[in-house]
C-alpha cells in the first residue's frame, strides 16, 4: 500500500484545521443563544445554570408570562404589541421598496440636473444615526398629531429606510445591461413595459434583500420607538423587552422568553426569502 504524499498530508491537515476553526466559530456564536434558551425554559428567575447552559426544571412559565400577558382591561397585550411590530415593519419595508425602486432606476438609467447632488444628500443622511434626528422628528410628528401612532413610527423609520433602499437597488440596476431593455423596446415595449417585464424580474433578489434589511431595521429598532410611543398597547416588541430589565431588578427569564418570541418572525422571513439572499447580497457586485 502506497504511503500518502506530503501534499496529501498537508491537504488533510488543512481540512482538519479549517473544520476545527469552523466548529469553534459555531460554538462561539451559539453559546449566548443557548443561555437565552436555558433561561427562557427554566423555572424561576435565577436558575443555577452550569458552564453548559441547559434548562433547569423545564418550564413554560416565562413563555406563558410574556405571551399571555393582559392589561387591567383584559386586553391581550402581547398580541397587540406583536401586531404593532409586524404592521410597522412590513409597511415600512413596502414603503421603502415602493419609493426606492423607481427612484433607484431613474438614478441608474437617466442623467438629469441635480443627480449627483441628490446622491450626495442621501448619502449624508446615512452618515448620522437615526437618534440624531429624534428631536426634530418628534416636533414634526407632534405638530401633525402622529405621536404615539403606528403611522408616525412608519414615517420616522422611512426617513432612513428609503435612502438605504435607493442605494441598494441602484447598484442592482447598474448591474443589468441596458441591452436587455433596448431589445425589449425594439420589440415594441415601452420604457415602462421594459422596466416592468424585463428589469423588475431580474432584480427580484435585490428587492427581496432590500425588503428584508428594511424589515429587520424597523423590527429591531428601540430608541425611536421608545421616544415616540407612550401607551403600553402601542409599544413595539423591542420596547416591551426593555421593560423586563429595570434599574433595580431584572426579569431575566421573561426577557429571554420574549427575545425568543421576538426572533421567530424574523427567522420565518429569513426562511421564506432564503433563495433570494445570496443573489440579493451580491447584486451590483459586478457590472457587465
Amino acid at each position: 500500500m502506497s504511503q500518502p504524499s506530503a501534499a496529501d498530508r498537508t491537504t488533510v491537515l488543512g481540512s482538519v484545521l479549517s473544520h476545527f476553526v469552523l466548529v469553534l466559530a459555531v460554538i462561539f456564536a451559539l453559546y449566548p443563544i443557548l443561555w437565552v434558551v436555558a433561561l427562557a425554559f427554566s423555572a424561576g428567575e435565577s436558575p443555577d445554570l452550569g458552564p453548559i447552559p441547559l434548562p433547569v426544571d423545564f418550564s413554560l412559565e416565562h413563555v406563558e408570562s410574556v405571551a399571555l400577558r393582559t392589561n387591567e382591561a383584559g386586553e391581550w397585550l402581547f398580541a397587540r404589541q406583536l401586531a404593532n411590530s409586524l404592521i410597522v415593519a412590513i409597511v415600512t419595508s413596502l414603503f421603502a421598496v415602493a419609493i426606492a425602486t423607481p427612484a433607484a432606476y431613474a438614478l441608474s438609467r437617466f442623467t438629469f440636473v441635480g443627480k449627483q447632488l441628490s446622491l450626495g444628500a442621501m448619502l449624508a443622511t446615512q452618515m448620522f444615526p437615526g437618534v440624531a434626528a429624534a428631536i426634530p422628528l418628534y416636533l414634526m410628528m407632534d405638530a401633525v398629531g402622529l405621536i404615539d401612532t403606528r403611522t408616525g413610527l412608519v414615517l420616522v423609520y422611512a426617513t432612513s429606510a428609503v435612502p438605504f433602499a435607493i442605494f441598494q437597488l441602484r447598484s442592482a440596476f447598474d448591474a443589468i445591461p441596458r441591452d436587455l431593455e433596448e431589445a425589449a423596446m425594439v420589440d415594441g415595449a415601452t420604457r415602462f413595459g421594459a422596466f416592468v417585464r424585463v428589469v423588475l424580474p431580474t432584480v427580484r433578489p435585490a428587492l427581496a434583500i432590500t425588503f428584508l434589511f428594511a424589515f429587520m431595521t424597523a423590527w429591531n429598532e428601540f430608541i425611536l420607538a421608545a421616544t415616540f410611543l407612550n401607551r403600553e398597547q402601542n409599544y413595539t416588541l423591542p420596547v416591551v423587552l426593555q421593560r423586563y430589565v429595570g434599574e433595580h431588578s431584572a426579569q431575566w427569564g421573561d426577557f429571554a422568553a420574549g427575545a425568543i418570541l421576538v426572533s421567530v418572525p424574523v427567522m420565518a422571513l429569513f426562511y421564506w426569502l432564503q433563495r433570494n439572499l445570496v443573489g440579493g447580497l451580491t447584486a451590483g457586485g459586478v457590472k457587465g
